[in-house]
């Protein structure tokens, strides 16, 4: 699954620290999920998609063969 929280971290200068406490997760975790490292529960997809006040497939994009 790929995802565009960097963009729209960028599009609303949040840094990986902020969007972390705003969805009550590490900055780790954050920069895995950007990374690809990880995916995160709908919960927490729900939650970094409302920060950003867009819908979850704006952020996430699930590829063929996810």
């Amino acid at each position: 699954m790929k995802n565009k929280i960097k963009f729209f971290r960028a599009l609303n200068n949040i840094t990986q620290e902020e969007l972390a406490k705003k969805v009550g997760v590490s900055r780790q975790t954050i920069n895995y999920i950007e990374r690809g490292k990880y995916v995160p529960s709908v919960l927490l997809a729900l939650k970094i998609a409302r920060v950003f006040n867009c819908q979850v497939e704006e952020v996430f994009i699930l590829e063929e063969g996810d």
